[in-house]
């Protein structure tokens, strides 16, 4: 599994060549990009975590969570040398049921987190667990005001919580790292 996974990370575009592709929200998507401002003891935190990690993003153009989100983890991985690419979820199903929300959910984005010889360290997504826990306490809500209440928290939060978040998988797998080579 590790030899095809490797394979098909470097066949993936990196999230600049994935951002040319998008035709879906494809104004708000290369938007959010552009403004990404990134806070500064965060970036200096996931530099302190090293070099050798790989991410792998599951997505696709239409979902509103991964314009939002992903865009932040491309420019967190550019800042620090970590490599991302990204896989459309529908065309890597095996990936995708291994990283289903609550076990039973295709959601996306998912990040997934290996080490520098493809071993899988931790996962991250569909979104923030802020804005997941008012979702899944507000599903009652039509569509139109559930998503017009995450847009704004998106442009409130500004990809701070999806960073912390991410950094929270890549700590423990670094603590675990060590602690096995001690």
């Amino acid at each position: 599994m590790t030899s095809d996974l490797k394979r098909r990370f470097e066949e993936a575009p990196d999230f600049r060549a994935y951002l040319e592709t998008v035709e879906k929200n494809r104004e708000l998507w290369h938007g959010v990009y552009e403004r990404v401002h990134l806070p500064e003891d965060l970036v200096n935190e996931a530099r302190a975590l090293g070099r050798g990690w790989r991410l792998l993003a599951l997505s696709e153009d239409w979902c509103g969570d991964a314009v939002n989100t992903l865009p932040v983890v491309a420019r967190l991985a550019e800042a620090v040398g970590w490599p991302l690419r990204v896989l459309g979820r529908d065309d890597n199903p095996d990936l995708m049921d291994a990283h289903l929300t609550d076990g039973r959910s295709r959601s996306i984005p998912v990040v997934i987190v290996y080490d520098a010889d493809f071993n899988e360290v931790g996962w991250w997504g569909p979104r923030p667990r802020e804005i997941q826990a008012w979702t899944m306490a507000h599903r009652e809500l039509p569509s139109d005001e559930r998503y017009r209440e995450i847009r704004r928290w998106y442009a409130k939060d500004r990809g701070a919580s999806t960073v912390r978040e991410l950094l929270e998988v890549v700590r423990s797998a670094a603590m675990a790292e060590a602690s096995e080579g001690s």
